[in-house]
């Protein structure tokens, strides 16, 4: 099971410091917003740290964009208890480090999961 983290736990993860590129590893999901993980990419080179959900939280699929950001804008803001970053785990590479947020968005017909660079100039 992982660790439940909070807003002041993502921002300390967010502040450790981290290689300034992403390694050969990693560089397919060097991404600032969100973005379909690539099919060959093996998730098992990225570390869990923890995870952003809520034991027996009730569901909130509530975005948050006050600025007009949508949820495939770069920019948009990482707000812990709004959707999908309260679905979301926490994760390293195992080679440089660099972290990223990672979740799973179930449709109807499909699982696409899903990977974002994590940037502390965005986490509110």
């Amino acid at each position: 099971m992982l660790k439940e983290l909070d807003r002041a736990q993502l921002l300390e993860i967010a502040n450790s410091p981290n290689t300034a590129e992403a390694c050969s590893e990693c560089s397919p999901l060097f991404c600032p917003g969100w973005e379909s993980v690539p099919g060959y990419f093996d998730l098992s080179k990225l570390k869990p740290l923890g995870t952003l959900r809520v034991e027996g939280a009730e569901e909130c699929l509530d975005e948050h964009h006050p600025n007009g950001t949508n949820l495939w804008s770069a920019d948009a803001p990482i707000s812990v208890q709004h959707h999908p970053y309260n679905r979301s785990d926490v994760c390293e590479c195992s080679h440089c480090h660099r972290t990223f947020l990672h979740y799973t968005e179930y449709g109807g017909y499909y699982l696409d999961k899903r990977i974002r660079e994590l940037n502390k100039k965005f986490i509110v």
